[in-house]
C-alpha cells in the first residue's frame, strides 16, 4: 500500500470522484433533538427522491432508491452498500463502493447511481 500526504490523496480523490460521478454535497447534519419531518433527498436537475451516501474514499454519491438485478445497470453505474468494518457489533455507518474487478453475476442486486435514471426535463 501507499500513503499520499493530504494534498495528493484530496486529488486523487477528486479524480476518483469525478470519473464515478461521486459528485453530490455532503448530506446535511440532523440534530437529534428535532422532531420535525425529514423528506428525503431529491435530484436538483430531475426532482427525483435520491439517497445520498458517502463513498469509501470520502465523497458523496447520489444513488436511485432501488436496487435493481446486475444485467440491468451498465457497469461505470454499478455501487454497493456496505458496512465499514468495525470491532462492535453495531453497525457504525454505511458507505458507497463502487462495483470493479469482479463482475456480479447476472441477477445480483446493485444500487444503479441516480444519474443513470436521472431524466431532466
Amino acid at each position: 500500500m501507499v500513503r499520499l500526504c493530504d494534498g495528493c490523496w484530496n486529488v486523487y480523490a477528486n479524480e476518483m470522484a469525478e470519473a464515478d460521478g461521486a459528485t453530490a454535497a455532503p448530506r446535511p447534519e440532523f440534530d437529534p433533538d428535532d422532531v420535525s419531518w425529514v423528506e428525503p433527498p431529491t435530484c436538483p436537475e430531475c426532482g427525483a427522491s435520491v439517497r445520498i451516501y458517502r463513498t469509501n474514499y470520502g465523497r458523496w454519491v447520489r444513488l436511485a432508491m432501488v436496487e435493481l438485478p446486475a444485467k440491468d445497470v451498465p457497469e461505470p453505474y454499478r455501487w454497493r452498500l456496505t458496512q465499514l468494518p468495525e470491532r462492535s457489533r453495531v453497525p457504525t455507518d454505511i458507505v458507497a463502493v463502487r462495483i470493479r474487478g469482479v463482475d456480479p453475476s447476472p441477477s445480483e442486486p446493485v444500487v444503479p447511481a441516480h444519474r443513470m435514471l436521472c431524466v431532466v426535463d
